[in-house]
């Protein structure tokens, strides 16, 4: 990075009944790799009922770099990633990035993820658990039936966007705040399929999504749940072909 004022990196973790795990997250920041960013790291809490929020309020205690901001009533992924990205672009942010609370996804991937902002059009990084061939996936411990449904669902959205993502289900992103600032991806859905819609709304902008290869951990899984985005994933992509080609138009995209 170039001499003189550091850029300004905000690193978000978004917790939901995170408990304990939101303390080994934050302990996995790399402050000395981001020595030349002036760093804060706002801990957001999605009304937890359980133990989360007392672990977030001791690693302020002890850090005054911390932010903590406590939702009062349950905003969901996708409106809780937008109000943390408000947030960032309120108080002049130039970077973003979101770690999950839940320990998944490894924050030592931050400086990889920010150093894809040095290429032009860049607007967001993100880790692709796939980059590096299937093998490294399983290592990882995904499920089968989860690696499976990635690896399908991503060809999909890569045939009908003509991309060529390996991983559209990642949950790790870092964002160039530059190419935020008109605040369209508040129109976004608040649900999980929010990343699915950053992704296209980046798309349709002509705005480049870089991806650098990850491993990631995995705990309890919830079929139900994954079932329930795959389809509601499946019909986006369908979506976005007809708004991509012209034959429909929507005013978040």
């Amino acid at each position: 990075m170039s001499l003189g004022k550091k850029k300004k990196l905000l690193i978000f973790i978004i917790s939901y009944k995170a408990s304990f795990r939101i303390k080994d997250v934050f302990k996995k920041i790399p402050f000395k790799k981001l020595n030349n960013y002036n760093t804060n790291v706002l801990i957001s809490d999605d009304c937890s009922k359980d133990d989360t929020i007392n672990f977030a309020k001791q690693i302020k205690k002890r850090n005054r770099n911390v932010i903590l901001n406590e939702n009062k009533f349950n905003l969901g992924y996708g409106a809780h990633i937008k109000k943390c990205l408000n947030y960032a672009l309120k108080h002049n942010y130039n970077y973003a990035v979101m770690i999950h609370g839940d320990g998944q996804f490894n924050p030592k991937y931050i400086p990889s993820l920010l150093s894809k902002f040095k290429k032009k059009k860049v607007s967001a990084s993100t880790g692709s658990r796939i980059l590096r061939g299937i093998d490294k996936v399983r290592s990882g411990g995904m499920p089968l039936y989860k690696m499976a449904g990635n690896i399908i669902l991503t060809k999909f959205f890569n045939f009908l966007m003509n991309k060529k993502f390996t991983d559209t289900h990642t949950g790790l992103w870092a964002y160039n705040l530059n190419y935020l600032k008109n605040k369209k991806f508040n129109l976004l859905t608040d649900s999980f399929n929010f990343d699915q819609e950053f992704r296209f709304q980046n798309i349709i902008q002509n705005n480049l999504i870089e991806e650098i290869p990850i491993q990631t951990k995995y705990g309890d899984e919830r079929s139900q749940l994954h079932v329930k985005y795959a389809i509601k994933f499946f019909l986006n992509c369908m979506l976005f072909y007809l708004i991509k080609t012209r034959f429909i138009k929507l005013k978040k995209f």
